[in-house]
């Protein structure tokens, strides 16, 4: 059994494979201060009753929580082998990037699993605390992309600078023209960024020249999936399926 552990910056996701097939998965919030052994309790108690992995593979864009992951893998797994996604490890996704070590291991693994499943060129839209545009090449190479404030946290960032507006519930109001306040905001947040990403792919999609595959991935991409236009595909769990192809390629 392989675990794999994608650390974002509003939550940690655990897969766990066999063999090619994803067939559990957990999500727990990410905490920057949680130590090595507080992990270990909660990683104990969600595995305890699924049988002991034989591989792990990690990425993490929280550098402090990487480094507890570490820790906690050095003293309770440390038969187990590891392999965190950064610097000398192997993943044949080359960078066309002006500075490669700015590229972050999700973004990465995004364009693995992206071109693995469904080759290029193709732009994953990645629905986490950012809202990450991922440009994939015909050729499997990471292009670039473009990097946007998540929907939650613009939701929090509008609670807390207008006085008379609130936190809403992200969902589907009746209509697009809200009849409440709470509507108006649901409407506002929810079709605005759905807006967003359709200009946004379209743009790319201008200077690509060619029409790629756009895939739906991250947290609230369950929501968006049913608003926006040019998403194709929903693969809720490619960074799991990206870690797992890394993992292969580095055991």
């Amino acid at each position: 059994m392989l675990l794999t552990v994608d650390v974002g910056n509003t939550n940690i996701v655990l897969g766990l494979f066999d063999g090619d097939h994803l067939f559990e998965s957990y999500r727990i919030k990410t905490d920057p201060r949680v130590t090595a052994d507080e992990l270990a309790l909660m990683f104990r108690g969600l595995l305890a009753a699924q049988p002991a992995p034989d591989g792990v593979a990690v990425c993490s864009t929280v550098p402090s929580v990487l480094e507890e992951l570490r820790r906690m893998f050095d003293r309770y797994f440390s038969d187990v082998p590891t392999v965190v996604v950064g610097p000398g490890v192997k993943t044949g996704v080359p960078l066309l990037y002006d500075n490669p070590r700015e590229v972050g291991p999700d973004r990465v693994v995004n364009t693995l699993a992206a071109h693995t499943l469904y080759g290029g060129p193709a732009i994953v839209v990645d629905f986490g605390t950012s809202t990450n545009f991922d440009v994939v090449s015909a050729k499997g190479e990471f292009l670039g992309g473009a990097l946007a404030p998540g929907i939650e946290i613009s939701v929090d960032a509008l609670a807390a600078r207008a006085a008379r507006l609130f936190k809403v519930e992200l969902k589907r109001p009746r209509s697009v023209i809200g009849k409440t306040t709470n509507e108006a905001l649901q409407s506002g947040l929810l079709y605005g960024f759905a807006g967003q990403v359709d200009g946004m792919v379209r743009r790319i999609t201008e200077e690509l020249g060619e029409r790629p595959v756009v895939l739906a991935t991250g947290g609230l991409s369950p929501l968006m999936f049913t608003v926006c236009e040019t998403l194709d595909h929903h693969e809720p769990d490619l960074t799991l399926i990206g870690l797992r192809l890394v993992y292969e390629r580095n055991s």
